[in-house]
């Protein structure tokens, strides 16, 4: 792939990844207009991550502490005669319950589903598909009663609940899995800034796996398996990084002013493009 092609699709990671849009499913598209292989497509997709998660832990920073040490104070917690959780313990906990089915399922997919289901899976009828489906969930859930809950009144079995559907977007390009945590907060009854912020905190992990994941298998690339080298992951984590980080900016700025309804917008649009036979399919 040349500079410019692994540049557009860095900056669609970074663009997308955090918005409840679908960054795979855009990845997706990009690869297969620049005729990617799918493994390279999966590389890139995977090392990008590292950008994007990066920008996160910028953004939420003293989130991302808190958390940490709230870590700290989990595993000391069984020594100690006093209980009772602080805030970041408690953020911790929510964190690492969110995590565990959607890394199975992830798991899963990548090594023992067959390939001709793989590529069934990823076709583009499935990214409209699942593009517009889980735009009218996002929409549903954002305008249906009332939602004022904060972090702060979060369960473990909420936090269980958010995380698990991260598993869907593990299996269906175009779920996005920003989206649908999103989504299952907000049906929830927690507020919009609120369901953002804690969706992608509980993204952390996975990203980092799936970066790692990414990053070394560019370092075993041996030209035979990927055309991609370790520098072309670098370009894309650094672009992914910047364009990552004003991406969640503007979503957290749009959430505190209006609702979800310009990223159903687009999900609408985007899905019947793809639907109604776009130039572009011809392409793809």
């Amino acid at each position: 792939m040349s500079l410019l092609q692994l540049a557009i699709i860095a900056l669609l990671q970074g663009t997308t990844e955090w918005l409840p849009i679908s960054s795979s499913g855009h990845i997706l598209l990009a690869a297969d207009l620049f005729q990617a292989s799918p493994r390279d497509e999966l590389l890139i997709n995977a090392v990008s991550n590292l950008g994007t998660l990066l920008a996160m832990l910028i953004y939420f920073r003293k989130d991302v502490m808190l958390a940490i040490g709230g870590g700290f104070e989990l595993v000391a917690k069984p020594f100690t005669e006093d209980k009772t959780l602080s805030h970041g313990a408690r953020l911790a906990a929510c964190i690492l319950v969110a995590t565990p089915l959607a890394v199975l399922i992830a798991a899963v997919y990548e090594h023992f589903l067959p390939e001709s289901l793989l590529k069934d899976m990823r076709s583009i009828y499935v990214v409209a598909g699942t593009t517009i489906f889980f735009g009218i969930l996002l929409w549903w859930a954002d305008v249906a009663g009332p939602r004022n809950r904060k972090e702060e009144d979060m369960t473990l079995w909420h936090a269980f609940l958010i995380g698990a559907t991260q598993a869907i977007a593990a299996l269906l390009p175009g779920t996005s899995r920003s989206g649908i945590t999103m989504t299952a907060a907000r049906a929830l009854g927690y507020e919009r800034t609120e369901a953002a912020r804690f969706s992608m905190l509980i993204g952390a992990p996975i990203l980092a796996a799936a970066g790692l994941y990414g990053a070394l298998g560019l370092m075993q690339a041996d030209g035979s398996t990927s055309a991609l080298t370790l520098q072309d992951g670098l370009i894309v984590t650094g672009i992914s990084f910047i364009t990552g980080l004003a991406s969640i900016w503007a979503l957290m700025a749009i959430l505190k002013r209006m609702s979800f309804l310009p990223f159903v917008l687009y999900r609408f649009a985007l899905g019947a493009v793809l639907l109604l036979g776009s130039p572009l399919v011809g392409l793809f």
